[in-house]
């Protein structure tokens, strides 16, 4: 039996400096513009993160409210939250993103979905689903809608 892998990241360089990127990630409502996973409608509450601790809600395609709970946070190299549906504690899985500058200018922008602590039945076909191919599809989204504002 192959061990089910858990922990998914994908790379890309952007031709942007991190800040413009980490702005892009840090903002809920410029989220939806990027989503690779095509799951993001619109920001519900919620400003631009700037804690460990802050919550922003998102409504998603099918409708439904997810909070979205901040547990890393590194102004301008790292953002990283735990989804919960709407009112409850985070579910178990992290979506991470680690921004470094390249010499030169640019930035390598790395997107990471960890659910090894997900518990939630009903989440788990979607998790199972999420591979490098959706990251890199963020990752290349991004890419375009910073590229475009600089």
């Amino acid at each position: 039996m192959t061990e089910e892998v858990q922990i998914v990241s994908a790379s890309r360089e952007i031709a942007a400096p991190p800040e413009a990127i980490f702005e892009l990630i840090a903002d809920p409502a410029q989220q939806p513009a990027w989503d690779g996973n095509d799951n993001l409608t619109e920001v519900v509450r919620g400003d631009r993160v700037r804690a460990v601790g802050d919550v922003f809600s998102m409504r998603v395609t099918n409708g439904k409210v997810r909070d979205n709970h901040v547990v890393a946070f590194e102004e301008g190299s790292l953002i990283a939250w735990r989804p919960a549906s709407e009112g409850k504690d985070p579910a178990g899985h992290e979506w991470r993103w680690e921004i470094e500058p390249l010499p030169g200018g640019g930035s390598r922008v790395t997107h990471t979905y960890d659910w090894t602590e997900l518990t939630d039945e009903s989440r788990m076909e979607r998790a199972r689903a999420t591979g490098e191919a959706q990251l890199q599809a963020s990752l290349d989204r991004l890419a375009k809608v910073v590229q475009s504002a600089i």
